[in-house]
């Protein structure tokens, strides 16, 4: 019995996405005549995928091809998205030119299938001690309304916040917040350093905090506040709700969510 499937994606998104992918297909060395699918049919594919969390084996039935080339067609319409997704420099120059106050800075775990890999120091490798559950942690970056501007790679969720933000965004960050772009985080950024605001823990003994301490406290709790926007934006593509693909693809689909999520701003 056939059926129609429901797409809430803005016929843009449809449009921009299918011009990517038949450009793919067209590609010096492609071969778009074997194809099992026509284009259209592989990008219902993928944002049906991203969009709904549907499961992949009725995407394969839907779309007439096998679950081994539904796979294919999934990984290959996540990184033709996920290529588009803007660099970290591109980003905070952008930012600067246009004169922004400051940028956010968040971790937020993306939640997986158990994994068994172990890390060298023999602990669960993507289990995540902070949240209780396994997942992959995803660096975001966000203006003063809390829109997602920039993803990172995915790491371990064993990894701490600002383990990860050394690697993947401080480097970067640096010149930009001694030029007087800042950054605002969480208490899990603590000795960031230059240009990394972030709250003042109480005292060891439970000593109270200056008046003017706890004041910067609640100000900056207050300008980070709509960070949590861009996490349910990012949302609004329920494969990221629990990615049951192999978790270093968390990068990928993160990646062509903030891809998409920018093209219903307007911003493509």
């Amino acid at each position: 019995m056939s059926h129609r499937a429901r797409l809430d994606v803005p016929a843009a998104i449809l449009k921009a996405v299918t011009g990517w992918l038949a450009r793919h297909r067209r590609r010096p060395g492609a071969r778009p005549w074997q194809r099992a699918a026509t284009v259209h049919a592989q990008v219902l594919l993928v944002l049906r995928w991203l969009r709904h969390r549907a499961d992949l084996h009725t995407l394969a039935a839907d779309a007439q091809v096998s679950d081994a080339t539904a796979y294919r067609y999934l990984h290959e319409g996540l990184e033709v998205i996920a290529a588009h997704a803007p660099g970290l420099h591109e980003v905070l120059a952008a930012a600067h030119a246009a004169g922004a106050a400051y940028l956010c800075l968040d971790g937020t775990l993306v939640p997986t299938d158990r994994v068994a890999a172990r890390a060298e120091a023999g602990h669960d490798l993507w289990y995540s001690g902070k949240h209780h559950r396994h997942g992959g942690s995803v660096q975001v970056l966000t203006d003063p309304t809390g829109f997602p501007l920039w993803v990172s790679a995915v790491r371990p969720g064993s990894v701490h916040d600002l383990t990860a933000a050394r690697e993947l965004v401080l480097p970067a960050l640096y010149p930009h917040a001694a030029r007087g772009l800042p950054v605002l985080a969480d208490k899990g950024y603590i000795g960031a350093g230059i240009g990394v605001y972030t709250p003042v823990k109480r005292p060891p003994g439970g000593a109270v905090l200056h008046t003017d301490t706890r004041t910067y406290n609640r100000l900056l709790t207050a300008l980070r506040a709509p960070t949590e926007r861009a996490h349910a934006l990012l949302g609004r593509w329920r494969a990221l709700h629990r990615v049951t693909l192999c978790p270093w693809r968390i990068s990928v689909v993160a990646a062509a969510a903030l891809v998409l999520t920018s093209m219903q701003r307007g911003r493509w």
